[in-house]
């Protein structure tokens, strides 16, 4: 009896091992990434010494403000539905950049988890007030019942507070510490009730700000500029304000145009910080839409500018601008660049920002290179290759609506993606890891352990734009086999494009690339040579120029345990 007690304890611990191994393997481990950037810009004006590239930040990072204290500097930039929201990074030469985590990490913080993923956090401000030794972070997030935000901290490294709403309407909202510390909030808003004169009238409003209770001072309230610099040529879309004291006046800088081909940066100058403000004569001070639509090494869509002042005592502009690949689409999203500005007279003006911009800029002086060295920020073309071996995720992975730590889970194999029973194209958290394409011509190749259970079940890569613009490249079941699909979404509408029964006994490599507005979806089984499947398919529906919306194209580690991608045999 006792020993066949003991045969039976045996069968049943090799099954529970046998399908404890078979369940485990329905959720894919991902033991390996590589992303390499090759963009021809890069390797034709290769840098000199005193040299770095412009945009500092590559891909999906808009919006740009920046704050100083000391030789410290901090730079935020709008997130939308990425999770977590607001990078930010710091650096002390403003060419070195590290970034230090998200100011909104939390749920409690960040509630984006129903909705469209270019609603969310837009247009973030940060700045120093000296007067309370406190950081400010302040923001428009479109979810959640917020609107308007501030958050609070002491040290950008140690984390934020949890958001404080602020009682206004309007989006773009930014905080101004004066000398004798009255504090004053600015922003976007629509014309009072029935003063709208055309589409994209809007002004700019002003309130006193109290610190001790932050909040905006009820009744304060004041239009500081109407339509934009000058209304009988109905300017659109003024937003983006930002409030400098130079001098003992006052200086509004505004975005003006949309954040489109008609961009631009506008300033304006009063004695009081409640204004009235006057328009510089020489506006824009910024701008790149004058210039023929197929110049090369296009860049465009420049505005939405912050300004500070720089190490070697200079004032220079951050803001962001596009990169559009050969068919004029913008795939890689509005990125943060950076000019020196001169403001030498009464008013700046972005240097070389009124021309077409190159590629290079000459670094503050005392400056070294350092980008892509240790945990500084790459730019130019590089190679990032990440084996999830460090227990802590590199801050450039994020998710979509929900955090990474709901889904991801370290092992001495990899990283676990475990499937949520969600799929990309609905509003809702996915499992899924994203990293931004950067490049023009980029690679994305991932190494994958997975076995599918069911239909319901796949794994892989995707390219998205949005829940309704994307590609899904991976493997899923159907009648007990296993198959490679890769599916298109445009308009929420999906077609697979192509089918492989594939054998899975050993890794799987699956890849993304991209040669402009070519894109290729390749695999290899066990090691072998890449085979594509699919052909060359367009990158049409990861452009805003196709989608809408504001983001750029974030490559992502995808599971689901909703699957609809159907294989057809």
């Amino acid at each position: 009896m006792r020993k066949n007690q003991f045969g039976l304890i045996t069968i049943l611990l090799a099954l529970f091992v046998f399908t404890g191994c078979n369940a485990q393997k329905n959720i894919p481990v991902f033991s390996s990434v590589v992303y390499e950037g090759d963009d021809d810009i890069y390797n034709e004006n290769p840098l000199e010494s005193n040299e770095f590239y412009n945009p500092i930040l590559q891909g999906a990072y808009p919006d740009p403000a920046i704050a100083r204290k000391g030789d410290d500097y901090y730079l935020v930039s709008s997130s939308f539905a990425m999770f977590p929201g607001v990078p930010i990074f710091h650096s002390n030469d403003l060419v070195n950049w590290t970034q230090i985590g998200h100011v909104l990490d939390r749920k409690s913080q960040l509630k984006v988890q129903d909705t469209e993923i270019s609603l969310g956090i837009f247009a973030p401000d940060i700045r120093y007030n000296p007067h309370n030794e406190t950081f400010y972070m302040i923001t428009t997030q479109f979810a959640g019942g917020f609107g308007n935000i501030v958050v609070k901290t002491q040290d950008p490294k140690e984390g934020w507070s949890d958001p404080i709403k602020l009682d206004f309407q309007g989006i773009d909202p930014a905080i101004f510490f004066d000398d004798d510390g009255k504090a004053y909030v600015t922003h976007n808003d629509a014309p009072d009730e029935g003063e709208e004169l055309y589409q994209g009238h809007r002004v700019i409003k002003i309130w006193e700000y109290d610190v001790e209770n932050d909040q905006v001072i009820e009744g304060t309230d004041k239009i500081i500029v109407n339509g934009g610099v000058d209304l009988s040529k109905k300017p659109i879309w003024i937003e983006a304000p930002h409030i400098y004291k130079k001098d003992g006046r006052y200086y509004l800088m505004c975005a003006e145009g949309g954040t489109g081909g008609w961009h631009s940066e506008v300033i304006f100058v009063s004695d009081d910080p409640m204004g009235p403000y006057e328009p510089a004569p020489n506006n824009p001070i910024l701008t790149q839409r004058h210039f023929p639509k197929d110049r090369e090494n296009k860049v465009d869509w420049a505005g939405h500018a912050d300004l500070v002042v720089g190490p070697d005592d200079k004032y220079y502009g951050v803001f962001l601008g596009i990169r559009p690949n050969e068919k004029d689409r913008v795939n890689t999203g509005r990125e943060t660049f950076i000019l020196p500005v001169d403001w030498s007279g009464e008013f700046p003006v972005f240097v070389n920002g009124l021309v077409p911009m190159e590629p290079t800029l000459e670094m503050p002086e005392g400056v070294e290179n350092k980008t892509g060295e240790g945990d500084f920020f790459p730019n130019g073309n590089f190679t990032y290759t990440e084996d999830f071996s460090s227990e802590k995720l590199d801050y450039r992975w994020i998710g979509l609506r929900g955090p990474r730590e709901d889904f991801i889970e370290f092992t001495k194999n990899g990283l676990k993606i475990n499937p949520f029973e969600v799929n990309i194209k609905e509003m809702k958290p996915t499992s899924t890891l994203f990293h931004r394409q950067q490049h023009k011509d980029f690679s994305f190749t991932t190494t994958m352990d997975y076995k599918p259970k069911s239909e319901k079940d796949l794994a892989g890569i995707t390219a998205l734009q949005s829940e309704t613009f994307n590609y899904v490249f991976g493997i899923t079941k159907k009648d007990n086999k296993d198959y490679l699909v890769l599916e298109r979404t445009e308009k929420g509408s999906s077609e697979i494009l192509a089918t492989k029964e594939i054998e899975l006994e050993g890794g799987l490599q699956l890849r993304v690339e991209a040669d402009g507005d070519d894109y290729k979806f390749s695999y290899a089984l066990n090691g072998d040579d890449f085979e594509n499947l699919g052909g060359t398919v367009s990158g049409d529906i990861l452009s805003t120029n196709v989608a809408g919306g504001f983001t750029g194209t974030l490559i992502g580690l995808y599971a689901t345990s909703a699957n609809d991608v159907v294989p057809e045999e």
